[in-house]
């Protein structure tokens, strides 16, 4: 079994919840399996002292289709 890991970042105005499920599913669009997520960064982005949206980096991880051997 091989797997992949690829980075994406998600921002959400609501929460480091939403920002990290937006990234899921914006790649499980074209990535199909994705099974595990890690969350690197967390950072917030302020405009008049007040967090306007959350940023999110995630490393996440499917497995790799091995079509000769399933």
């Amino acid at each position: 079994m091989v797997e992949k890991t690829i980075e994406l970042t998600g921002i959400s105005a609501n929460s480091v919840e939403d920002a990290v499920q937006l990234a899921i599913s914006r790649a499980g669009v074209t990535i199909k399996g994705i099974n595990a997520a890690h969350v690197e960064d967390i950072s917030a982005i302020i405009e008049n002292n007040r967090v306007l949206r959350w940023r999110v980096r995630i490393k996440a991880t499917f497995l790799v289709k091995d079509e000769l051997h399933e």
